[in-house]
């Protein structure tokens, strides 16, 4: 008894302790896109090595696809060639790849979940760093570098340190208007974008119970943000519930036993942490930022803050910088700051739920005339299932983009970018300087419901 999700699946998957301190590690489901296999792939025809364990891996395409204009060969021949590659190394190994003729392509974070590829009590690595997301299912998940992708095709298992565990539990009610989102900014915007270097974070409290498996994955996903490697929440019915019956979920003869296994791995009502961290769901209100990372952030009414109140030199700094390069001055209310652009999507915000929450808003509203919106399904599942709801068409009246599934803006590699010095509203992860094309390009993260009421003002504003 005592232990934590993380301290009993860290020990089933041991398989040996290295000289260094760390352990090999056995990696349960092993996920690839198109951007950091290709080298991996290539390092182990170098090597004469095959891949291990075919079965336990899965690829899909979606940093550098476009979500318009899908003729191949792509306009981009650098992604058009990752593309390439990708295909040919996954059906030269054997790989299950969720090609764009599949009816399943996507984000990968959305893509392994709606196909029922991640379970309770499992590894799970990519080479991407939102891995986090699969935390949301009571999974050790985490992201890795191109040659452990390596490492992991040709032995499934990985060096890795074992981390330290901070439950962060976030107890009572949230308000209308305050979103899964809303409560990953405003931890981060706590415990800061070092604080949990060396930890993985358990998120727990009445909060997350009541927490859909959507809103679970959005703040698992955030978890690297904040700087911890790894985010889950224990598994409990609304687990197993939205599991049942996905394709790669246990059949029926496996099921209850399995949903038994599943129970035994979550984090026993006695179990140690390392750190314990509480936050009270009625403190937070819709949240926003103001910087160029998730940590500078604030609630809606609240104001710019002046870098001359922080203590701390490196932070003050920080803060200056950020504030000239947003172009915003301390004082000033972050509400009714003009925007250019609407993203809602991503790896992040770009499930079925989010897209519905933000078209209850928009229905039978335009948005301002100087913005452009787009809205990017993170995966043609979701583009599906959206379609049969008429959700893109109450997109469409209000005036957004409905596109096709990728990381779209998200990130600056493919033709979705800002231009200049335009400022996006954005579901997105990250808002570091030049993230979304532009060198010049500003972003603020905020939950879709907070998009989709920026879009419809011209300027950021409260939902509520």
């Amino acid at each position: 008894m005592k232990k934590t999700l993380f301290e009993k699946v860290w020990q089933k998957h041991a398989v040996h302790e290295l000289p260094d301190g760390s352990t090999q590690l056995l990696v349960g489901t092993h996920l690839l896109h198109e951007v950091t296999s290709p080298q991996a792939f290539g390092m182990l025809r170098t090597l004469k090595l095959g891949v291990k364990y075919p079965s336990r891996t899965f690829a899909t395409v979606d940093h550098i696809i476009p979500t318009t204009d899908r003729t191949e060969p792509y306009r981009d021949a650098t992604a058009y060639e990752m593309l390439v590659h990708l295909r040919k190394n996954c059906a030269d190994n054997g790989i299950k790849f969720f090609d764009v003729n599949t009816g399943g392509q996507g984000v990968i974070h959305i893509v392994a979940p709606e196909q029922g590829l991640i379970h309770p009590g499992m590894t799970v690595a990519c080479g991407d760093s939102h891995t986090a997301t699969h935390g949301a299912f009571g999974a050790i998940a985490f992201g890795i570098g191109t040659s452990q992708v390596r490492n992991v095709l040709a032995t499934q298992t990985l060096s890795f340190k074992k981390l330290k565990v901070r439950r962060v539990n976030v107890e009572g009610e949230l308000k209308k208007g305050v979103y899964p989102k809303d409560v990953a900014l405003h931890i981060i915007r706590k415990l800061g974008v070092n604080g949990g270097i060396g930890y993985a974070y358990e998120f727990g409290g009445k909060v997350f119970d009541d927490m859909s498996m959507e809103g679970r994955m959005t703040v698992c996903n955030m978890a690297i943000e904040g700087g911890a490697r790894i985010g889950y929440v224990n598994p409990d019915q609304k687990t197993f519930d939205y599991l049942k019956g996905r394709p790669y979920a246990p059949p029926a003869g496996e099921w209850d036993k399995a949903v038994e296994y599943w129970k035994s791995v979550a984090s026993d009502p006695d179990a140690e942490y390392d750190d314990v961290v509480n936050f009270d769901a009625s403190e937070i209100e819709p949240t926003v930022t103001w910087g160029v990372n998730p940590s500078q952030a604030l609630f809606i009414g609240e104001t710019i803050p002046d870098p001359a109140s922080i203590a701390d030199e490196t932070a003050r700094k920080d803060a200056v910088d950020a504030l000239a390069y947003m172009k915003l001055k301390p004082g000033d209310k972050i509400a009714g700051t003009k925007i250019d652009v609407a993203f809602i999507g991503s790896c992040t915000n770009g499930r079925l739920s989010d897209f519905e929450e933000a078209a209850a808003y928009l229905k039978g509203k335009k948005i301002a005339p100087h913005v452009k919106a787009l809205a990017v399904p993170g995966s043609q599942i979701v583009d599906k299932l959206a379609r049969e709801k008429g959700l893109n068409k109450i997109f469409e009246d209000a005036g957004f983009e409905w596109r096709q599934p990728g990381c779209s803006m998200c990130l600056a590699m493919n033709p979705d970018k800002l231009v200049g010095d335009q400022l996006c509203a954005s579901t997105s992860n990250r808002n570091f300087k030049g993230r979304q094309g532009s060198p010049t390009g500003r972003t603020v993260l905020m939950s879709p419901m907070m998009v989709a009421a920026a879009a419809v003002a011209g300027h950021i504003c409260d939902c509520r």
